[in-house]
């Protein structure tokens, strides 16, 4: 590997405590203002978090939102320690308790309830449906469909889409740690488009040069720069958070396909998930050099950091790219649990019958992990304290970037739930 710089509901939310869960009382009878996806949010974007009811349990513990002032250089103890069980922002307060599913073959999102795990609704959203992503403010969800160049608001109140707004080709949704600046990581054009995310006016537009296919990304500690995977040239980018311009590139080894991009729970380095050398390769915290490797499985994916932030969950789909129009096979297919103190392997999850988990998210209370499976029509539900699987459910074709919602955490960074 090389390194370059470049010049410039249900069910009530629970908190799992050691070895018990501790009921935070039914979020959906909680008091909120109303709120409409029917057109863009109207609240000014500012850095601050928009004006919301108070927190209203003391048995939920608080975290002032972030602000625009200079971030800290001091590296956290748990960089998710503001997702932590029971860290709810009072932002989610009366949200349904779903799993929202984008289909890239159907152009629809399913939704599940968590606590029955029965599909209860579908929608159309458009061609190529991606991810579904929470926005900074925890206030709405956006399912990116890339081919129709749009988002599509949802109401996590209700459930229910709005009206779609008009972007350049979407994969990817994140937000920038003051909440200043929507991030749209446009695949299939070689680009990054940024967006005031309460107008979604444009704001810049930046070539990613030699980087093809940008897709996943994630923040340093300290907020200052993001790195993002580029999967089909192999590379990694730094981005200067407050320019949004490129200052440094990695070359992978050859023939890399990195996919989903995570920093470790301490802060110190980075994780990524590489498709095609099956695992994880760990980049230092300053964006600049690859320092190891660790061997997950065939088609490492996603990265999820569990609720302590003590584990990270890799999602393996079991195959390469030139073997995926086909149902899986016995054997194929697992989710590697990382223990990213000593960078080994603790455990490995089987799918009976085999499977292909692709994207997803922790619930809540950190007992369940919710994994697309993309190439069976299927969503997996794992237990995260046995490790076995709990349910298959059917979905249409292709179902991609799921989105577990509500969960803890005081802010969104984007994807399909990078909260802090």
């Amino acid at each position: 590997m090389s390194l370059t710089f470049v010049g410039c509901s249900s069910e009530p939310i629970t908190a799992a405590g050691a070895g018990s869960a501790t009921t935070l009382g039914d979020v959906a009878s909680l008091e909120v203002p109303p709120r409409t996806v029917a057109d863009p949010p109207t609240s000014t974007a500012t850095g601050t978090a928009s004006s919301g009811p108070d927190i209203v349990s003391t048995a939920v513990p608080t975290v002032d939102p972030p602000t625009s002032e200079a971030p800290t250089t001091t590296l956290p103890v748990n960089v998710y320690a503001g997702a932590g069980a029971g860290e709810f922002s009072a932002a989610v307060f009366g949200d349904k308790q779903y799993v929202y599913v984008p289909s890239n073959d159907a152009g629809t999102v399913t939704v599940i309830d968590q606590a029955s795990m029965k599909v209860i609704d579908k929608f159309a959203v458009g061609k190529l449906p991606q991810h579904v992503v929470p926005s900074w403010d925890l206030r709405t969800l956006y399912a990116t469909a890339s081919d129709s160049n749009r988002l599509v608001p949802i109401d996590p109140l209700t459930g229910k889409p709005g009206k779609p707004i008009s972007v350049a080709a979407p994969y990817n949704l994140y937000f920038t740690p003051d909440g200043t600046t929507a991030v749209v990581m446009s695949e299939r054009l070689d680009t990054i488009n940024y967006y005031d995310p309460v107008t979604w006016t444009p704001i810049r537009s930046v070539a990613t040069g030699g980087c093809h296919g940008v897709n996943h990304a994630d923040w340093s500690a300290d907020g200052s720069f993001f790195m993002a995977t580029c999967e089909f040239s192999g590379d990694l980018i730094k981005v200067d958070t407050a320019s949004g311009q490129i200052v440094g590139t990695i070359t992978m080894v050859n023939g890399a396909m990195p996919q989903d991009l995570r920093l470790a729970p301490d802060g110190t380095k980075f994780y990524v998930a590489d498709m095609m050398n099956g695992g994880t390769w760990i980049v230092n915290a300053d964006g600049t050099q690859v320092t190891g490797f660790v061997a997950t499985g065939v088609g490492a994916h996603g990265i999820y950091p569990s609720r302590d932030g003590k584990l990270l969950y890799v999602t393996n789909r079991g195959r390469l790219m030139h073997d995926v129009r086909r149902r899986s096979h016995d054997g194929e297919g697992s989710i590697s649990v990382l223990d990213p103190s000593t960078d080994t392997i603790v455990a490995t999850w089987a799918i009976p019958g085999g499977g292909s988990p692709d994207m997803g998210g922790v619930s809540a209370d950190g007992t369940r992990l919710w994994v697309s499976g993309r190439y069976d029509a299927v969503v997996y539900v794992f237990d995260t304290t046995s490790g076995s699987l709990l349910a298959k459910i059917p979905v249409p074709g292709g179902p991609h970037g799921l989105c577990v919602f509500p969960q803890p955490g005081q802010y969104s960074l984007g994807h399909t739930g990078n909260y802090r």
